[in-house]
C-alpha cells in the first residue's frame, strides 16, 4: 500500500523547512548567550535581514538564521577563503543563508539591505576600519543598528597585523570604535560591557526611521 497523499505532503513540507531553519543544537553552546544577546538587542524576528561579519565557521550566522527563519536572510562574510568556502558550503544546506566574499575596504553587502549587522572580535582586524564603516553605514536601512563586539586590548599582546596605530595591544580600546563608528555617521545608541568571555558590545544605529 502506498503512502498516503497528506503524509507524503506533510514529508515535503519538513524537508523544505529543514532547509531553510537551523535546529538550537547546531548552535554551539558557546555561542548561544551571545545569539541570545543578539537576538534581543538587535530585535531579530522572522523576516528579519541580518549580516554577520567576518562571521568565521558561521556559528552565529546559524543561530541568526534560526531566528529570521525562511522568509528572513543572513548574509554572512569572510575575507579569508578557507573560512568563505565553509561559509558558502554551509549556505547550500541553508536556504536563508547568502555566503559573500567581503574586501578590506567594504562589505560588500548590498546597498540598504540589512535591518541589522553585527560581527564579533573583527573590528581590531580591521585594516582599513574607516572605509569598512562607511561600507556598513551604506549596507544598513535607515534606522538599521550594528553591533560591534570587541575586546580591550590585553596588556602585552601585540596589535593584528596592519592596522591603524592607534591599536595598542590584540584588540582595539572602545573609546576608538564608538569615535571610529560615529565618525561614518552612526550615533551611538548602548554600551554593553558585561558580554560573555569579557567582552564588550557597543551598540549603534544609522539614523533615520
Amino acid at each position: 500500500m502506498g503512502m498516503p497523499v497528506a503524509v507524503r505532503r506533510l514529508l515535503v513540507v519538513a524537508l523544505v523547512l529543514c532547509g531553510s531553519v537551523i535546529s538550537t543544537a547546531q548552535v554551539p553552546p558557546a555561542y548561544q548567550e551571545s545569539a541570545e544577546r543578539l537576538t534581543r538587542y538587535l530585535h531579530w524576528q522572522q523576516g528579519s535581514v541580518v549580516a554577520d561579519i567576518g562571521a568565521g565557521r558561521g556559528e552565529l550566522t546559524l543561530a541568526a538564521a534560526k531566528v529570521v527563519g525562511p522568509t528572513g536572510r543572513v548574509y554572512s562574510t569572510e575575507v579569508d577563503d578557507k573560512k568563505l568556502t565553509e561559509l558558502q558550503e554551509l549556505a547550500t544546506k541553508n536556504s536563508n543563508i547568502t555566503a559573500l566574499k567581503a574586501g578590506v575596504m567594504e562589505t560588500n553587502l548590498p546597498p540598504a539591505c540589512c535591518d541589522s549587522v553585527f560581527m564579533r572580535l573583527v573590528y581590531h582586524h580591521l585594516t582599513k576600519p574607516a572605509e569598512v564603516d562607511a561600507s556598513l553605514f551604506q549596507s544598513l536601512k535607515p534606522g538599521g543598528l550594528l553591533a560591534v563586539i570587541d575586546q580591550e586590548p590585553p596588556p602585552g599582546t601585540k596589535p593584528a597585523e596592519g592596522v591603524p596605530e592607534n591599536r595598542i595591544g590584540h584588540g582595539v580600546p572602545q573609546k576608538i570604535v564608538i569615535d571610529e563608528v560615529k565618525a561614518a555617521g552612526f550615533d551611538l545608541v548602548k554600551i554593553i560591557n558585561d558580554w560573555p568571555d569579557n567582552d564588550y558590545c557597543v551598540l549603534f544605529r544609522k539614523p533615520g526611521n
